[in-house]
């Protein structure tokens, strides 16, 4: 039987438009220790219609933008309406790596109100990406608490440094 989620997907997979989906690849793959699974190039061109990379087990998907298909990359828009959270066992080293294949420093790690470390920067394809270790289990008050005592300090959670 065909299993509706494919085995190592999971229900929901960040598909990125990127400009230049091969040197995306390349990069998330010196940034973040991602292995390509697969590609499929357009016919005749260097660009791609759908790749996909896995990051520590998880899947993410991508291609060229195309503005013909209603796709458009985060520099052709003028930013990123989101961005990807990435855990791992050590914000510190992961962020430096990033940074060292490339990734504009948006925020560097610090020690966060709800339990985590986390580092922001921002990907050469305009993509931001919050890299995580969670450090602390705190409660659900003790979290408001420190949300209130950011807020009122008129701190940003990622506040661009570049």
């Amino acid at each position: 039987m065909v299993k509706p989620i494919p085995d190592g997907y999971s229900t929901v997979t960040p598909y990125l438009i990127v400009d230049g989906a091969a040197a995306a690849i390349a990069f998330y793959e010196k940034a973040f220790g991602a292995k390509e699974v697969m590609r499929l190039p357009l016919p005749g061109t260097d660009r791609l219609m759908h790749a996909e990379i896995i990051i520590d087990g998880d899947h993410i998907m991508l291609s060229d933008a195309n503005p013909a298909w209603g796709s458009k990359d985060p520099k052709a828009l003028g930013g990123s309406a989101g961005s990807l959270s990435l855990y791992v066992p050590d914000v510190d080293k992961s962020f430096e790596r990033a940074v060292v294949a490339g990734a504009t420093v948006k925020n560097p790690p610090t020690d966060m109100f709800w339990g985590d470390r986390m580092g922001c920067v921002e990907d050469p394809f305009g993509h931001s990406w919050m890299i995580l270790t969670h450090t602390r289990d705190l409660t659900p008050a003790e979290i408001q608490k420190g949300f209130e005592e950011m807020m009122a300090s008129g701190a940003d959670m990622c506040p661009d440094k570049s």
